[in-house]
């Protein structure tokens, strides 16, 4: 009843109202250029491949089925999501970013900016990855140099301009629109999936089905779960005296996440499985004979799903790490609270501090990087577990769903307080 009750407010005021239509309509046209193809390719062999390859299969569902579609689009937000990636990274790594990532607002605004310019050459070189990879396959024909330019340039518009529907998303309605944009992609291939299986499904895959079902609602809790799961430490600030008046004497507390580093790590993990096999499939026509006998074996070692599945496993625990050591720094908490006057209970402010954050951002970065690497490679574990290949869950995709569901819903419930606040 509550939520009936809550749609209802919603749609009540006029101007929430036309910010969750100008969602929809931004979403509509994202799907509408999803089904642009380009000229110059087999579709039946093209959906082949992506049906045959986990990985790309992968991809084609982030992308809502515009690489199956050889759309426009095609590579989705992908670049700028790399883009943002890169920089984020290079921000706290070169002294000058991170100075103007302090700088608020203004300095955020640039730091946006150059990321969107970062995204073009991305984009450029993706999307020649991809159409060399398709050609090497037979799946795309020929093409003149004025082709291959031509579709370079669509693609990369295609791109671009999706990244344009994100942020004007972001910025005139509800949600994140980058977001919201690759969590429409993994909807929309939704359909087709379960068309697929109810195809070929039969009575002896009735009970595989029902375990399938029951795996994927425990799934989605576990990510609930995990991706609210945070650890409260408690913070006291000391009280001060100032011109007769008391200040301060507060207690808080310092949550820190279980996952901490969202999707990021599994973003950063398959952009690297992704490249030796694109590179090796590319090489297996190569004139030396020594180098296409690697590929070819390189290849193959891929297209294994359990040493697929290990490396994966490993690399997305590695990133995970990777990751949260940079965004979170024991070291620099520790000086901020104590230069706040803040200090946790029983523990000494400065390197103790520093000290007894760190062993909890390891212990709980341990559980966030497990929880990531058995997401990542759930598919793989569902399908040996179920026979069914034609039904996947992408922990990735719910993951992604989930986190874009709980935002949205954030978003939503602060626009309602802020208009209803005498109410609350």
């Amino acid at each position: 009843m509550k939520f009936f009750e809550t749609a209802k407010q919603i749609f009540t005021l006029p101007d929430l109202r036309k910010k969750i239509i100008y969602v929809l309509a931004m979403l509509v046209i994202a799907r509408v250029l999803a089904h642009i193809p380009l000229p110059g390719v087999d579709a039946e062999a093209l959906r082949s491949f992506f049906n045959r390859n986990q990985i790309f299969g992968l991809l084609n569902m982030f992308s809502g089925g515009a690489m199956s579609n050889f759309s426009i689009i095609m590579m989705g937000v992908s670049p700028y999501i790399t883009s943002s990636i890169i920089v984020q990274l290079l921000t706290m790594v070169i002294p000058s970013l991170e100075e103007l990532q302090k700088e608020g607002e203004s300095g955020q605004q640039k730091i946006n900016y150059w990321t969107r310019i970062f995204a073009v050459p991305l984009a450029l070189v993706q999307s020649y990855a991809m159409l060399m990879l398709l050609k090497s396959q037979g799946i795309v024909v020929s093409w003149t140099p004025l082709q291959l330019v031509t579709m370079l340039i669509s693609i990369t518009a295609g791109s671009i301009l999706l990244m344009w529907i994100g942020e004007l998303i972001s910025e005139n309605g509800v949600g994140n629109g980058v977001s919201l944009l690759i969590a429409l992609g993994i909807v929309a291939g939704i359909p087709a999936q379960v068309r697929n299986t109810l195809a070929v499904l039969d009575t002896g895959k009735i009970i595989s089905l029902i375990i399938f079902g029951l795996i994927a609602i425990g799934v989605v809790v576990l990510i609930i779960y995990a991706n609210e799961g945070q650890r409260q430490i408690p913070v006291s600030y000391a009280r001060r005296a100032r011109e007769l008046l008391n200040y301060g004497g507060v207690d808080t507390h310092l949550p820190i996440r279980v996952n901490t580093a969202g999707v990021i790590p599994i973003i950063f993990a398959m952009s690297i499985m992704i490249f030796p096999g694109v590179v090796a499939k590319y090489l297996t026509q190569a004139r030396s004979e020594w180098l296409s006998a690697a590929a070819s074996w390189l290849s193959s070692a891929l297209s294994n799903n359990l040493v697929y599945g290990i490396i994966y496993f490993l690399l997305v625990i590695v990133f995970t790490f990777f990751y949260t050591g940079i965004v979170l720094k024991p070291d620099q908490i520790a000086e901020n609270l104590q230069k706040q006057g803040g200090f946790v209970p029983g523990v000494r402010p400065g390197k103790e501090t520093a000290d007894f954050l760190r062993r909890i951002i390891s212990r709980l970065n341990l559980t966030g990087a497990l929880f990531l690497g058995v997401i990542a490679i759930l598919p793989f574990i569902v399908q040996a577990a179920t026979k069914i290949n034609t039904l996947a869950i992408g922990g990735t995709g719910v993951l992604i769903m989930v986190s874009v569901i709980i935002e949205t819903m954030r978003q939503l419930q602060a626009q309602l307080l802020m208009r209803n606040y005498e109410n609350y």
